[in-house]
């Protein structure tokens, strides 16, 4: 039990190996940083005439995105600090999008990513409280990938859903290993992971590894492929790792050059670590490309390298002339690198394409340069354009394509014109009423909305239009629902950071529940059957093991390190609940509960369809505190 946009309609288009046993795995991940990895040369032959062509053999694709890397993030975009070298080599070996953008925020990037449309259509628009949920009417790039013969996996973060029908394994990938829905630290992942030795999700179960987030999921992705291999397969990797995102957890034992150089402090916080992180996926690149050679795949593998957002902590440092970061609507939030690499598909020599793209393009570019088929479901209209013209070196007819989007991050619904951007090869207006030219000023310092006012008028009559096809009033009064009693999940677990908050303190983190946070709200859900259904409401999540109202104690040790620091977590709160109550519909029922007491178990009759479900912890005044997690299953 336990275990912007491409609107093709009123004149606007829119666009907006198996390596070492895990048992070795931890020896890889001690090891201090080499500078990079010996790699052969790559085997030129059978060489496609075009990337168009029809290939006899159909390519394997890794998709790899890192998590807070900003275009600045990397030496070979000119950062005078940090070392890439595999990644350099990766950029001198590919074809290179300039004007690349996605979302300035994590999940609304991996929507766009994932379905070729702009994540604002896909009702993703925040990263936390439900609003995360990829729609079930999207197909996702491994639907396609899959109907067209090949064997799908994903490995790492995901950040579009923790339950039925939202999780990898339901959106079209074979395999999934990785952390919980969110990040590192937040309420669906394993308790007290910090990087090194944690628990993943294993095709929907929390599994012990060995090793360091990263290596793990490099070490999955050429164990994968190498399975593949053997079995005449060709298979289709989303890499997607959790670094650098903070929380910028490191090992003690690796070079510590950038944690020495930019140590903990009121201008620099801890972005000592956030580069050793990142020198540490530039590692792992450079072991992923030396498997591919020495295996006899990098002819006839591409990779695809982006990232999700701008930089989180690097533009302290560098940031390649560009205004603003993660979360930003400024350029810095939202261009980001992208290299395609393929060297049968000819992508092996270094181009640079300046034409404004976003990752929406990639997979109607897969779908052509692949020749995939459509999924045997309803497809969406993608908002993507394929770039394989580009790619093959020819014009293209939408050098003045528009892009729009918004960045409403933890917003309980999405409102016109806060937080929107509408970008042009030439203009980025910005909440409708600030305008940069961003071939004549970059870094975005001068608004000039008042000396082209009818540009400002064209920019925002697109976006009326964008808006109006978004149907957002449809979105709200239909939120997305996890499914309880499914048979692809025996059990639902549901927790704070999916809810439709009611009240205003944040409850995504562990650090949240850890200090006993005083939020609540609702989850939205669809019984999936008739029949008896088992609830246990709690306060801490069953790994943890201890009763409701218990203060968890400190973390007695770790082996990653923050701020030069060993990362614990400090000591919980304890809560000084009498009774638990549950909610489901319009059915109430409360239960008084022990000092011993783990969790308070309810057993009701449900009829299928949509309702909700809240769950509070009550003191003897009767004061509410919602409980963080309710473990659902049908009997």
């Amino acid at each position: 039990m336990r275990k912007a946009i491409i609107l093709f309609s009123l004149i606007v288009v829119v666009s907006i190996a198996a390596v070492e046993a895990k048992k070795s795995v931890s020896v890889i991940s001690k090891a201090n940083l080499p500078d990079t990895i010996d790699l052969p040369p790559v085997s030129k032959t059978e060489k496609a005439a075009a990337p168009e062509s029809k290939q006899k053999v159909k390519p394997n694709v890794i998709l790899v995105m890192t998590d807070d890397q900003g275009y600045g993030d990397l030496s070979c975009h000119g950062n005078p600090v940090l070392k890439t070298p595999n990644l350099d080599r990766l950029y001198s070996e590919s074809i290179r999008f300039t004007d690349f953008h996605v979302a300035p925020f994590c999940s609304p990037t991996r929507a766009a990513l994932m379905t070729g449309r702009i994540a604002d259509r896909c009702d993703v628009w925040s990263t936390v409280y439900g609003r995360n949920n990829l729609a079930r009417k999207e197909a996702t790039i491994a639907d396609f990938f899959k109907t067209s013969g090949y064997t799908t996996g994903h490995f790492g973060k995901w950040h579009l859903g923790s339950n039925y029908p939202y999780r990898p394994i339901d959106r079209g990938f074979d395999e999934w290993v990785g952390i919980g829905s969110g990040g590192l630290r937040t309420v669906t992942d394993y308790w007290a992971n910090d990087r090194m030795n944690d628990h993943y999700l294993h095709n929907g179960e929390w599994e012990p590894y060995e090793g360091y987030c990263v290596d793990i999921f490099f070490d999955e992705t050429m164990k994968f492929m190498k399975k593949n291999q053997q079995e005449g397969k060709p298979c289709f990797v989303y890499l997607a790792t959790n670094v650098p995102h903070g929380p910028d957890h490191v090992l003690a034992e690796w070079d510590d050059t950038y944690r020495k150089k930019y140590k903990k402090g009121p201008h620099w916080g801890t972005v000592g670590e956030f580069l050793t992180m990142i020198a540490r996926f530039d590692y792992n690149m450079g072991r992923l490309r030396k498997f591919l050679t020495d295996n006899d795949l990098a002819d006839n593998t591409m990779i695809v390298y982006l990232t999700d957002n701008g930089s989180a902590q690097g533009t302290k440092i560098f940031n390649a002339g560009m205004r603003g970061g993660k979360g930003t609507l400024t350029e810095g939030g939202h261009r980001v690198p992208c290299f395609i690499h393929w060297p049968a598909g000819g992508f092996d020599q270094p181009r640079d394409i300046n034409n404004l793209t976003h990752c929406v393009d990639l997979l109607p570019t897969l779908v052509d340069i692949c020749s995939l088929d459509k999924p045997d479901r309803d497809c969406q209209p993608l908002d993507g354009l394929s770039l394989a013209p580009v790619l093959a070196g020819k014009k293209t007819p939408w050098d003045e394509r528009t892009i729009i989007f918004h960045k409403q991050n933890i917003s309980p619904k999405t409102t016109k014109w806060k937080n929107c951007a509408v970008l042009t090869s030439q203009w980025r207006l910005l909440d409708g009423r600030v305008l940069y030219d961003i071939k004549k000023d970059p870094r975005q310092r001068t608004n000039v909305a008042e000396k082209f006012p009818e540009v400002v008028a064209d920019l925002r009559s697109r976006y009326e239009a964008y808006w109006k096809s978004l149907k957002t009033d449809e979105m709200l009064k239909n939120p997305e629902r996890p499914v309880i009693g499914s048979e692809h999940q025996k059990e639902t677990v549901l927790s704070s950071i999916d809810w439709i908050r009611d009240s205003a303190p944040h409850t995504w983190n562990q650090l949240h529940v850890l200090s006993a946070a005083p939020g609540s709200g609702v989850w939205p859900v669809e019984i999936a059957s008739d029949g008896k259904y088992r609830f246990e409401v709690r306060r801490w999540p069953i790994e943890v093991n201890k009763p409701i109202t218990a203060a968890l104690p400190a973390q007695a040790e770790s082996d990653t390190i923050l701020n030069d620091h060993p990362w614990m977590m400090d000591s919980g709160k304890a809560i000084p609940a009498v009774t638990v109550k549950l909610k489901v519909g319009e059915t109430v029922v409360e239960k008084a509960i022990t000092d011993q007491d783990l969790f308070a178990e309810f057993s009701l009759e449900l009829h299928a369809g949509n309702t909700q479900v809240q769950a509070w912890l009550v003191d003897k005044n009767g004061k509410l505190q919602g409980a963080y997690y309710v473990y659902v299953e049908k009997l």
